[in-house]
Formats: C-alpha cells, sequence, structure tokens
C-alpha cells in the first residue's frame, strides 16, 4: 500500500502559466494511490476491476489535489469518439459516453482517463474557458480534438489564445501496427504516412501518435505542445494497456489527466 505518498502530478510549463487565472491541471502518475497488485498506485479507472474501494480513495485524492469534492471530479465513459460535451454542472451515473468535455464554470474538474491513449488538456485562460479530451488513435482521428476546441469556442474561447498539451502516452518505439492500421489513416490523409516507419516486423510499421496529436492540434489552429513521456516504457510511473496485454495481464489500471477552474 502507497498511503503515505501522496498524488505529485506531471505540470506542464505551458498550462502552469496560466495558474495566476486560476487554472490548475495535472497529469497524474501512478504515484500515491492504495491500490494493489497490478493496479498498485493511483489507479483512478472506474472501469478497471479494482477494488471500488481503491478507485474511490485514488479519485478522492486527485480531486484534493485539484481543490474539489469528490463529486467534482468528472471523467466520461471513453468510448473512442469524436464527441465532447459541455459541462456546467456535476453529473452522476450513468455517466455520458462521450470523449471530451469543455466548460466554464469554476469548480469542476474535467478528468481524462488513460493508459496508453493521449489525454490532452485546454486551456483559454482570458475566457475562462478549459477542456479535456480523450485521444486514442480513433478518437484523434476522427476528430475529437478539432471537436473540444470548436466546443470551448462555443462557450466564448478564441482558438488563437487557447494552449492545449499533450499528457503522458505511448511513444513511437513502442506502438507497433499493422497494415490495416496503416491504411486506416493514410486513405484519409496520404500525408499521414509521415507519422509511420518501418517495424522490425515485416508488414508492420511503429506509429507516432504523439507527433500526429500535436501537429493535428496546430493545424487546427491552438498552441500545442507534448509532455513527451512514455507510458509503456516507464512501468515506474504509468499504466499501459499495451504492456499489460504484452504480459496477458488480465487487467489494467488507468491513470487521470485532470484541469480544472478554480473556484475563487
Amino acid at each position: 500500500m502507497l498511503e503515505t505518498v501522496r498524488p505529485d502530478p506531471i505540470r506542464s510549463p505551458v498550462l502552469e502559466r496560466f495558474a495566476q487565472s486560476g487554472v490548475r491541471h495535472g497529469f497524474f502518475t501512478r504515484a500515491g494511490g492504495v491500490s494493489d497488485g497490478i493496479y498498485k498506485g493511483l489507479n483512478a479507472g472506474v472501469g478497471s476491476q479494482d477494488s471500488a474501494e481503491s478507485v474511490t480513495e485514488n479519485r478522492r485524492r486527485v480531486a484534493a489535489w485539484m481543490g474539489v469534492g469528490a463529486d467534482r471530479l468528472l471523467t466520461l465513459y471513453q468510448v473512442h469518439s469524436p464527441d465532447a460535451l459541455v459541462v456546467r454542472e456535476p453529473f452522476g451515473l450513468p455517466r455520458p459516453k462521450a470523449d471530451a468535455m469543455v466548460t466554464d464554470r469554476p469548480g469542476i474538474a474535467l478528468g481524462v482517463l488513460a493508459a496508453d491513449c493521449g489525454p490532452v488538456l485546454y486551456a483559454d485562460s482570458e475566457a475562462g474557458v478549459i477542456g479535456a479530451a480523450h485521444a486514442g488513435w480513433k478518437g484523434a482521428l476522427t476528430g475529437v480534438l478539432e471537436s473540444t476546441i470548436e466546443a470551448m469556442e462555443g462557450l466564448g474561447a478564441k482558438r488563437e489564445r487557447i494552449a492545449a498539451v499533450l499528457g503522458p502516452s505511448i511513444g513511437p518505439e513502442n506502438y507497433e501496427v499493422g497494415p490495416e492500421f496503416v491504411q486506416r489513416f493514410v486513405e484519409a490523409d496520404p500525408a499521414n504516412q509521415d507519422y509511420f516507419t518501418p517495424s522490425k516486423q515485416a508488414g508492420h510499421a511503429m506509429f507516432d501518435l504523439n507527433r500526429y496529436t500535436v501537429e493535428r492540434l496546430l493545424r487546427a489552429g491552438v498552441a500545442a505542445s507534448a509532455i513527451g513521456r512514455c507510458t509503456y516504457a516507464d512501468e515506474a510511473s504509468f499504466f499501459s494497456y499495451r504492456r499489460a496485454t504484452h504480459r496477458k495481464e488480465p487487467d489494467y489500471g488507468r491513470q487521470i489527466s485532470a484541469i480544472v477552474l478554480e473556484d475563487r
């Protein structure tokens, strides 16, 4: 058990510039949780098979760090969609099915669960609008990054003021894909071939989800950057779906990334 350790999330220098404007954020790692076994650490995944008590305590600790009550740390039922929701009050169960949220209301922490997919946190501090998106390959390909920006604009944000940061996700050296995966991306846009390099396995390729995500955000007109930490490679810090699959483990934990407008 890790009860003596408290969460200490990774912070982006880009988003930290907005702290004086009341924007608080964190890309949480495994550190600071009470889960054990394959979920050891700060597993925030309500969809995992970890004990409900452990997940509840882990999420309470995250909420406390974010400065909100546990009922105001929100996460969606993520389905790898392009859908972004406007959230202006906490929701209960069942959780909405979507992959991004935006808000202009203080005291609502928007959370994203991930275990290789890309958590993206957005902020326009001048407008007082924030967003959070779960961008795996399918969501990124089908438009969740842009949907989040558009939803923020609906609340008064300006895309030229938005900063978007991609948190820890699987790196290109560990993301091997098959030919049908490459074909799907190239059919969507022939220029996407640039995000693939040959792998050691014939007919397969290594995919750079990080660069694809950041460059897609840049093309959408926002300032974009990445934390640059690989979830697969750093087992001490991160859960990884692909690592768990390769080991034939029965399940895996999820880390959480969150952003909030502080209620001042």
